[in-house]
């Protein structure tokens, strides 16, 4: 009735075959085996390295500029599946986005820090730029490792850890997705050694950073591959997929968006041909 069953393969839950039989022995240790990598590969690699690189220190940094249930969700994720600090800059309380953020503050004091000032985003009318607000955020910034975070990503586990773990063992950044750059529009890359990486999720070293940030950009549109190609070594993206989940991408005035990122992506073709 099952023949799968009767060859000591993984037949239905009634049907499991003969339990002497040496077959269904070996199909069930080959199981096991697999069932030891998936383990390995969902958490126990992550053990080892939360383990490794726990004295190296890492902080989160946020902007926050907006979509208030998008910020709840995110900081709580990165409460929920890592041990890292937030440190998280918002501009202008723009639809009580920053009232969301001091409730997160008062409720995880010892790991949430937050900055709130009166200048809006550029990308909304405002006069806060992407490249000074960031800039500030690695200033006020004391840890090894800064890591660049969108309010619209949400962690589903420690998706940390193997990003720091890869900068403490030589990468000057790892990040969640990688870029090539070119003529056209960048395509994916990674995992592996990459050319540039994106700035979802992006784990660098935060005394490298500082020379490396496009401090004149006004718009975070190929901003991020502009300074990570600017990083002095190499960028990775991990082997494994990181569980992280992202939501939809926080929607500026099309005209707006189009023209800041054509004139960043300018300078990373520049960047580019120098190179």
């Amino acid at each position: 009735m099952n023949p799968a069953a009767e060859l000591g393969f993984s037949g239905d839950p009634e049907q499991h075959g003969d339990r002497g039989d040496g077959m269904l022995h070996a199909q069930r240790t080959w199981d096991g085996t697999l069932a030891t990598n998936r383990l390995d590969t969902l958490g126990v690699n992550v053990e080892r390295q939360r383990m490794e690189i726990q004295e190296v220190t890492a902080t989160v940094s946020l902007l926050v500029d907006g979509w208030p249930d998008d910020v709840m969700k995110s900081v709580l994720s990165v409460m929920d599946h890592t041990r890292a600090r937030v440190l998280a800059l918002d501009l202008g309380n723009v639809d009580g986005a920053g009232d969301v953020l001091r409730e997160l503050a008062e409720r995880y004091p010892e790991r949430i820090t937050a900055w709130h000032v009166a200048e809006t985003p550029h990308w909304r009318g405002g006069t806060a730029t992407w490249g000074e607000s960031r800039m500030k955020l690695l200033q006020l910034d004391e840890s090894e490792v800064h890591v660049l975070m969108e309010t619209y990503v949400l962690l589903r586990g420690d998706a940390l850890t193997p990003l720091i773990a890869a900068v403490a063992e030589g990468a000057v950044a790892a990040g969640w997705k990688g870029a090539e750059p070119g003529d056209g529009e960048p395509r994916p890359a990674g995992p592996g050694k990459v050319r540039a990486l994106t700035g979802e999720l992006m784990a660098v070293r935060r005394a490298q950073a500082f020379r490396a940030l496009p401090a004149e950009a006004r718009y975070a549109g190929n901003a991020d591959l502009e300074l990570s190609l600017a990083l002095p070594g190499d960028l990775v993206v991990p082997e494994e997929p990181l569980p992280v989940v992202a939501l939809e991408p926080h929607a500026v005035a099309p005209d707006y968006r189009d023209r800041e990122a054509r004139r960043n992506y300018g300078e990373v073709l520049r960047m580019l041909r120098a190179s």
